[in-house]
């Protein structure tokens, strides 16, 4: 009997053990099949009330970048004479642009994969409805990624307009734009932004310092040379008609900005907040140093001086405004405001071009040292995020990679672009008409009646 109790009660603890080490590995297989469960949750798309919110603010700051922000700022840097040539150019590139990017340019961008393009699957924005959520933001709808994007498109081609104003025809700005923005500005953008190219080699461009701003500067210094010297320049004054519309171009500039570099996060989140706050340090920093510049060398800080700095402090954080620390804004700032007042004082002389607006100077130059910085001050050391992997020398490499990639590229298309314009409907106007003055020749109004 005492034999049997004990092969019993063995039998008990043999089963009893048995089934603890069975729960022991069913818990250690869930605990193990948790990360995995979760990471499948988080990847699927789920609507965001609060970041589409955003996304659809960040998008109508963009609007007030381009209508009215750069077309006051540029307008107000010409003569009274070509004021409404300015305006009308700018609006209509972003009417445009717009509506290109509906058509073919969103599909070729962001609508599948490829080095340089993307694909043909969502010409005229075909399979989108208004719940398909965006595949690369997740938790928008992609009707607002379409849109958000759209206003990018629109601003980089509308940048070009100020170097080569005063003296270029209506028509040829139209050609030369439908060109360029389906030959440059697309490929650039699925490049960085759509896994093409130089994103896959980890180029970092948070909201389009190589895209946006190198892009244009240089297709806007090309344009300057090949349509020449304004009537006048280097021998008499062409003085800007109202530095007043310049300081409320450059300040709706700097509002619409938030949406430019915070929306670019793709969501109502810390880095977002990041991306807003630097985008107030740099470019405060960067007027600053301008001013203290231009005070050191010329004996007086002007208004112009302050917008242009703001300019190029907005112009240099763009590419690094989700990646760099606060202070690693503001001294992206202190530098990129004496750098770009020698782009449109020194180095425009040395390049002896009549870029109107300094495209070149502020876009391009602070495009180049934002891209080329990203890669140092998104250090973690410095206060900055950095990438997956992360190694400054590399890093550094593959930002002037970026830079210089942006340079050639642009500029190949830009002298194409700006052929076939002139081939087909001619770039300059006449010299009467210019002396005319655009507004009346090429629109038929006036921007003041006396």
């Amino acid at each position: 009997m005492t034999k049997k109790l004990l092969s019993a009660g063995l039998g008990l603890g043999l089963l009893a053990a048995s089934a603890a080490g069975f729960a022991q590995e069913a818990a250690t297989a869930a605990a193990a099949a948790a990360p995995v469960a979760e990471a499948a949750a988080e990847a699927v798309p789920t609507l965001s009330a609060g970041d589409t919110a955003w996304m659809l603010t960040s998008t109508m700051l963009v609007i007030l970048m381009v209508i009215p922000g750069l077309a006051l700022f540029y307008g107000g840097l010409v003569r009274s004479k070509n004021m409404l040539s300015v305006l009308a150019q700018v609006f209509v590139i972003f009417s445009l642009i717009t509506v290109l990017w509906a058509i073919y340019g969103y599909s070729l961008a962001f609508g599948g994969e490829g080095k340089f393009f993307a694909g043909f699957d969502k010409l005229f924005l075909m399979g989108i409805t208004p719940d398909t959520l965006s595949s690369m933001l997740k938790t928008i709808p992609e009707y607002v990624f379409v849109a958000f994007q759209s206003t990018f498109a629109a601003i980089t081609v509308a940048l070009i307009v100020g170097a080569f104003a005063e003296r270029i025809k209506f028509a040829a700005v139209i050609v030369f734009s439908v060109l360029w923005f389906t030959f440059s500005y697309i490929p650039m953008a699925h490049m960085v932004w759509g896994g093409g190219l130089l994103g896959a080699d980890g180029a970092l461009d948070f909201a389009g310092g190589t895209v946006v701003h190198i892009n244009a500067a240089v297709a806007g210094l090309v344009g300057a040379y090949m349509l020449g010297k304004r009537i006048g320049f280097g021998k008499e004054a062409l003085p800007p008609h109202s530095l007043t519309l310049t300081m409320v171009g450059a300040s709706l500039l700097w509002v619409g900005w938030f949406g430019f570099n915070a929306g670019s996060a793709g969501a109502a989140n810390g880095i977002a907040g990041l991306a807003f706050i630097n985008t107030i340090l740099a470019t405060g920093a960067a007027a600053i140093s301008w001013i203290v510049a231009e005070a050191l060398l010329r004996g007086k800080a002007s208004m112009l001086g302050a917008a242009s700095g703001a300019v190029a402090g907005l112009v240099t954080i763009t590419p690094a405004a989700g990646f760099v620390g606060p202070m690693g804004s503001i001294v992206m700032g202190i530098i990129a405001g004496p750098l770009c007042f020698w782009g449109v004082s020194g180095l425009k002389h040395m390049l002896k071009v009549d870029d109107v607006c300094d495209v070149f100077g502020v876009h391009g130059v602070g495009g180049i040292l934002g891209a080329i910085l990203t890669g140092v001050f998104c250090a973690k050391g410095l206060g900055g995020i950095e990438p997956e992997g992360y190694n400054m020398a590399h890093q550094l490499w593959v930002q002037v990679e970026s830079v210089l990639v942006t340079i050639v590229w642009s500029g190949v298309v830009s002298y194409v672009a700006y052929k076939i314009a002139d081939l087909t409907v001619g770039l300059r106007v006449s010299e009467e008409s210019e002396r005319q003055g655009l507004d009346i020749t090429s629109h038929g109004e006036v921007a003041y009646t006396r």
